[in-house]
């Protein structure tokens, strides 16, 4: 895909350098493992929430961090100790570490996050603080929208 160039854009905004990264980011060729598989989903009018299948991990095997407008979520499988002598057949159940990235509009947070059957789910919340939030501006009537008339004193002198 080719490449392209955003400076123009650079010299008449301000603020959208984040974007401009984004979308020069999404032009190369996306090398993200598939593993493991998850869902984001919109729950309501302001919470999100993405559903990750993380199948044999514990929670303390799971980690979480957001920093940056960037979510990390992590996993990395504790060393089995071998204390019996099996050997396994066939391994099918992923025991792979992974690690998946999800970037974070503004004012997004993540609320909570919870193990469950094998699913990680996690919360998120875009809290727009009240000052950004649209208001509404009253627009005041001017008092006495009447035709305004100038009145000027005439003195002696100018009437001779």
């Amino acid at each position: 895909m080719r490449h392209v160039d955003f400076s123009p854009l650079y010299r008449s905004t301000v603020g959208f350098d984040r974007l401009f990264n984004l979308l020069d980011n999404r032009g190369t060729v996306d090398q993200t493992p598939s593993y493991p598989p998850y869902n984001i989903e919109r729950t309501g009018e302001n919470t999100y929430r993405i559903t990750m299948a993380v199948a044999g991990f514990d929670e303390k095997e799971l980690s979480l961090e957001a920093h940056a407008h960037v979510l990390t979520v992590k996993g990395e499988k504790s060393e089995e100790e071998a204390g019996g002598q099996s050997e396994y057949l066939y391994r099918g159940i992923a025991k792979r570490a992974f690690e998946r990235r999800f970037q974070l509009a503004d004012h997004v947070e993540v609320q909570s996050a919870s193990l469950k059957n094998g699913l990680l789910h996690i919360d998120l919340l875009r809290n727009i603080p009240e000052a950004m939030k649209p208001r509404r501006i009253a627009i005041a009537a001017e008092a006495g929208d009447t035709a305004k008339t100038i009145e000027a004193q005439v003195t002696p002198q100018q009437v001779n």
